[in-house]
């Protein structure tokens, strides 16, 4: 009975940390660096789009939520997948999952050696990355508490940039504060061509870096298994999910286009950093690169995190070797982490060699990996609500099945997009291939 004891994940993570750990999870460098692209390519639509993938996004995690508390014994919704679709899905959704994290990590990783560069011209960029890889691996191979606490401060200082922008802004618009030749207004929304000043094309062009910017945000369906009051702290965390979109997404972009046009808004700096430079405050580009070097760090110690137990979930069902199962005295899995963050080092050797370009390759074929995830979560949460009909559910998803297959056709849509625009479709090709080598695969490295 010890021995079986001994052999689970410890439920370190407080109340707190998993509703920093969710929000850290929804905002991310996608945010900081990435809405300047998407203002430009779409105008003030972003908001609508934002919204609209904000709406989809919480009924995915509403479908999570309830898988994950259907039966609170399970590690993670790797486990779920495996109890209602089979070990061959589970296999195929736990190392997608597995390649989701480890390409966001590689791309932040990359991201880190850039940003270190402001502060240290001199510092060869593969030094961050290694740096920061060594620092997090031990970090998290201590506690899984540990990992909570430095996520929770990494997310503290993301959302404490985003306030700030916002209060920037209201102060602006309040003050009718005047920028070079306009005016600091909400009528700046409109007065440049409209809400949908680039078309409709422009508006669904927005969508794959607004999607870029919720991936991870179902982290908190790995934490089950490390909460100590899942049945309490994650149904807490998912229904603030609709104010943080709100707050945080929302509101950060009506700041910015009301205080700079969208059309004057630059894709070669973060809009977060014109904002607060707009107000003559002289250190607004160290100040936003110390956000951004958070959102990198933060982003990395999320898939150091998620890898590690996504191999966990597949070793501990047979669907990859049984020493990346163990753990160690404190309720880690630190064969997991440590092979997952080998692999990260293969990020740090690329660096003399990666062309400019890769970097969006890998967000890319991230991003389109992590809604190939989701939809076999919504799929899951589809058989679970078969299978389970007529049961009373301790954290029901609002409006199933139609919620389901409402955001089942809206992620299959935005793969078809990805598909046809010409700068996403290799990585979209990518991804549809590896996933299904991945089926392939499975006859002869899966469970039989």
């Amino acid at each position: 009975m010890a021995k079986k004891e001994a052999n689970k994940l410890q439920r370190s993570l407080k109340s707190r940390h998993v509703m920093m750990i969710a929000i850290g999870g929804a905002i991310g460098t996608g945010l900081f660096l990435g809405s300047g692209t998407a203002i430009k390519s779409s105008g003030p639509s972003i908001i609508f789009s934002y919204l609209i993938v904000g709406i989809i996004t919480f009924f995915m995690m509403r479908a999570l939520g309830e898988l994950i508390l259907s039966s609170p014994d399970q590690s993670s919704f790797i486990s779920s997948i495996r109890k209602y679709l089979g070990n061959r899905i589970e296999f195929v959704a736990g190392w997608t999952y597995w390649l989701c994290w480890l390409s966001l990590a590689m791309a932040d990783l990359t991201a880190t050696g850039i940003y270190l560069k402001y502060w240290f011209p001199s510092l060869p960029q593969w030094v961050g990355p290694l740096m920061i890889i060594f620092i997090l691996l031990t970090i998290n191979r201590l506690n899984v508490g540990l990992f909570g606490e430095l996520e929770s401060w990494f997310s503290m200082i993301k959302v404490l940039a985003i306030v700030a922008l916002i209060i920037v802004g209201v102060m602006m618009i309040a003050l009718q504060m005047h920028i070079d030749d306009h005016k600091v207004s909400l009528n700046n929304l409109v007065a440049y061509g409209g809400f949908f000043p680039t078309g409709i094309s422009g508006f669904l062009m927005s969508f794959q870096m607004v999607i870029f910017a919720f991936v991870g945000i179902e982290i908190v369906g790995l934490t089950a298994g490390e909460t100590a009051n899942p049945e309490k702290d994650i149904p807490k965390a998912i229904n603030s999910l609709p104010v943080r979109i709100g707050l945080f997404y929302i509101g950060s972009m009506i700041a910015i286009m009301a205080v700079e046009p969208w059309n004057e808004i630059k894709t070669t700096s973060s809009p977060f950093v014109q904002v607060f430079g707009a107000i003559g405050i002289p250190a607004a580009a160290g100040i936003l690169n110390f956000v951004v070097l958070t959102a990198a760090m933060s982003a990395t110690n999320s898939a150091i995190f998620s890898t590690s137990r996504s191999l966990y979930a597949l070793a501990y069902s047979g669907n990859a070797p049984k020493k990346l199962g163990k753990l160690s005295k404190h309720g880690v899995p630190n064969y997991a982490l440590t092979f997952s963050s080998l692999i990260l080092f293969i990020i740090v050797i690329l660096n003399y060699i990666m062309p400019g370009k890769i970097f969006d390759v890998i967000s890319t074929v991230s991003t389109i990996n992590f809604i190939m995830v989701w939809l076999m979560i919504m799929w899951c949460h589809l058989k679970y609500r078969q299978e389970n009909k007529g049961k009373v559910s301790k954290f029901e998803m609002p409006g199933a099945p139609w919620t389901d297959w409402l955001t089942i056709i809206f992620y299959l849509a935005i793969l078809v997009i990805l598909f046809i625009l010409p700068t996403t479709r290799l990585a979209t090709i990518l991804s549809l291939i590896f996933v299904a080598c991945l089926w392939l695969g499975y006859g002869v490295f899966g469970k039989r």
